[in-house]
């Protein structure tokens, strides 16, 4: 079979590796890809995640028989309701579920509908009654745009202070944009975090293997959120006695209160959860694979990718028996100096080739253009090194030394992704 994946980053290029190992595809393309994913599929970079009819008219062209959409972007904005209006059969959830991630209050209004476990929480779309609710909250507080902004519109503050100028930063000055036209301000939980992706048919929910990422850009947690530092799978805080709550409270919940709001949901649905001192609680909902948590889960999947995509959209999911390696991964991403504010690129990057010699070694691609003079930096986020071991202090260790493999210029990495598990 033929299949089209819709993206160009970390995430896509490390599904485009799990699709290129299944028995059942033949040929693979990609819009718009990046230098890695032109390695094992075609490409057409001239094509955007958000040009809704030349995806539809190249996949018609290409005869594809499966759409994976992997963006949060095309999501949310309804990619797969027009795919399947053209005839083509698509991988993700329709508009009217994207939601789920697509605003944040939405989430929290379901969870609280549904007494789905979550923090406290109340929603403005005016940033006077925002400030004016501030000034009787307890601090640290957690403010979030309520659309998308890249996996960067939560703000933590610690202050009175903090938290008016958050609003200001969101709502007024609009710096994720429209995004920030609504606002949700929610209380301020502690304790680990992990995230927990699922396959999910519409009515049935299969979890995959645990993860934990690292937002921040700097060692220690310090400074800016990003789209993801690094990652590590599976996490050694998500315990029997966790899973057995959160199946119990959370995943099948989510997934019957979508149905019940009569927005079905089939595709990959990401729990971001807090692991409280008073259980766990959800932090947020993706829909679609996490980036770079899908690098570490995907490249331990023991299933055929292709089975589990087709049981998810014909809805026989639970007819799958989801299975995992016993073992580690680690993901570690090299990214450009600066980032997530400023950065250059187009700088020439060496040693790549190492990754084709060695086994449970990958370089999954973020942002990276071929050119004349070779594969170059193009993004902020530009490859996530990621090795498997044994148990996570092997797979750190490995995924550390693989990072002195590649070089160019402006290479900037955090040197703690994991360091969580020598707590555990």
């Amino acid at each position: 079979m033929k299949v089209l994946i819709v993206g160009g980053g970390g995430r896509e290029h490390a599904i485009a590796v799990s699709l290129k190992k299944s028995k059942r595809v033949d040929k693979l393309y990609c819009v718009p890809g990046n230098a890695g994913i032109a390695q094992i599929a075609e490409c057409e970079p001239s094509i955007g995640v958000m040009e809704f009819e030349k995806i539809v008219a190249y996949a018609k062209e290409k005869a594809v028989d499966l759409v994976f959409v992997a963006p949060d972007d095309p999501l949310v904005g309804g990619l797969v309701d027009e795919l399947e209006a053209a005839g083509l059969r698509a991988f993700g959830p329709r508009k009217n579920a994207a939601i789920l991630e697509g605003s944040k209050a939405f989430s929290k209004d379901l969870m609280k509908k549904y007494n789905i476990p979550t923090a406290a929480y109340e929603t403005f779309d005016d940033p006077e009654k925002a400030l004016a609710y501030l000034e009787t909250a307890d601090m640290p507080i957690v403010l979030k745009a309520d659309g998308l902004a890249l996996g960067k519109g939560v703000l933590i503050c610690n202050t009175l202070e903090e938290a008016k100028a958050g609003v200001k930063e969101i709502m007024l000055d609009k710096h994720f944009g429209s995004a920030g036209n609504r606002m949700v301000i929610e209380e301020y939980m502690t304790g680990r975090e992990v995230s927990v992706l699922s396959f999910v048919d519409g009515k049935t929910i299969k979890t995959m293997t645990s993860a934990q990422d690292h937002k921040r850009a700097k060692d220690g947690d310090q400074g800016l959120n990003t789209g993801g530092m690094g990652t590590f799978s599976p996490s050694p805080f998500y315990t029997k006695e966790v899973d057995e709550f959160c199946k119990k409270y959370i995943y099948q919940a989510t997934v019957d209160a979508m149905a019940a709001e009569g927005r079905e949901f089939k595709g990959v649905i990401f729990f971001g959860l807090m692991l409280t001192p008073n259980g766990p609680r959800v932090l947020e909902y993706n829909a679609r694979f996490g980036d770079p948590e899908a690098q570490v889960v995907l490249c331990r999947m023991k299933n055929d990718i292709v089975d589990v995509i087709d049981a998810c959209i014909d809805g026989t999911l639970d007819s799958i028996d989801l299975e995992f390696e016993d073992n580690a991964a680690v993901c570690v991403v090299l990214a450009s100096d600066g980032y997530p504010v400023s950065y250059e690129k187009g700088y020439v990057i060496k040693g790549l080739e190492r990754f084709e010699q060695e086994e449970n070694y990958y370089c999954f691609h973020a942002g990276t253009r071929l050119t004349d003079e070779g594969i170059v930096t193009n993004g902020g986020r530009v490859l996530g090194i990621t090795a498997k071991g044994k148990d996570l202090k092997e797979a750190r260790a490995n995924a550390y030394a693989a990072t002195e493999w590649v070089t160019f210029d402006n290479k900037y990495m955090r040197n703690d992704i994991g360091k969580a598990i020598d707590e555990a």
